[in-house]
């Protein structure tokens, strides 16, 4: 049995998985809210009393840098240790990564039917491939072939400097700047991002907010409902922020597919993607990802699709708890 974690400054998601032959068959699987709890290994420990069967190997992606063992998490007051995590299981080694190392080596195991294209493109035979993910935060990573098989580099790309394209986008900077000091990618393309964005619109057109999104707002996820009453139409003001927010999006993957020459694809993961995915195919995602002057047709080539599939990140951690015991 291997137990593979996604650990997000939102949610926890852990599973027991069988494998069998190239896939992993869930055995148990739970979701919990992270910041209910002190640190992954309670929630590990909950997890493995529950189960009866015995865990031979484990690996947990995490949204934050994993050096010497150790991660701090970015969005999330907790420090996650590989060795703590082997002691709790009472395992020879435990897998600690990226969140994004994780979900990049996944990707094989989705399903096509669990990916939906926003650009076909015409995938190079073994090319790179760039992976993004927008949620708490903006997690990206790549996938490189060495001849044999996909390795996945983390990366922390989701906090570079924020690079504007329009005057619009320079007032985004500005009132962003007056709020935070530094303004990377994921002060805008995340969920709290989002609320950014739609708090900037609403500033710059002086825009009455109506009493019942008021309500809505305050009894939901902002950035949940901010989307949806985009899609619906309802409110100017959420259309022009889903609009921003979805060409900054697009924007910052084609400055990734640059970065890793992704002749392979572009995959976008994440809990934001596939709820947003009617506005991802409006055509304002592909529009901004495209706009790169000279190497345009070469983003025109690269295959985009939105990963739908909640568990690519847990099939990836998986993958690689495998590994660890060869």
């Amino acid at each position: 049995m291997i137990l593979a974690g996604d650990v997000g400054g939102t949610k926890t998601h852990l599973a027991i998985f069988r494998p069998k032959g190239r896939a992993f068959i869930p055995v148990a699987e739970r979701r919990v809210l992270s910041r209910h709890y002190p640190g992954l290994v309670a929630i590990v420990r909950e997890t493995v009393a529950s189960h009866r069967g015995r865990i031979t190997a484990a690996c947990f992606g995490v949204a934050g840098p994993i050096l010497n063992g150790r991660c701090e998490a970015t969005n999330l007051p907790w420090t996650v240790d590989a060795d703590a995590l082997r002691r709790t299981l009472g395992l020879r080694a435990v897998g600690l990564i990226n969140d994004l190392e994780a979900l990049a080596y996944g990707i094989e195991a989705v399903p096509r039917g669990r990916l939906a294209a926003l650009n076909a493109g015409t995938p190079r035979p073994h090319g790179a491939i760039a992976v993004i993910a927008a949620g708490t935060g903006l997690g990206e990573a790549a996938l490189v072939w060495d001849g044999e098989r996909y390795h996945a580099a983390p990366s922390e790309g989701g906090h570079t400097d924020f690079a504007p394209r329009n005057e619009m986008e320079v007032e985004l900077l500005r009132y962003l700047q007056r709020r935070f000091g530094h303004v990377s990618y994921e002060r805008i393309v995340s969920g709290p991002g989002k609320i950014s964005v739609y708090e900037f619109v609403k500033a710059r057109e002086r825009a009455k907010e109506p009493a019942w999104l008021k309500q809505r707002l305050a009894a939901g996820d902002p950035s949940a409902v901010i989307s949806d009453i985009a899609m619906e139409r309802a409110w100017q003001p959420c259309v022009k922020a889903l609009d921003l927010f979805v060409s900054i999006y697009g924007a910052e993957a084609g400055n990734l597919a640059l970065k890793v020459l992704a002749t392979g694809g572009v995959y976008l993961g994440g809990g934001i993607a596939p709820a947003i995915l009617p506005a991802l195919k409006d055509g304002t995602f592909m529009k901004a990802f495209k706009d790169k002057g000279r190497l345009s047709p070469l983003l025109s080539r690269m295959p985009v699709r939105v990963i739908l599939d909640g568990r690519a990140a847990l099939y990836g951690a998986a993958r690689y708890a495998m590994g660890l015991n060869r």
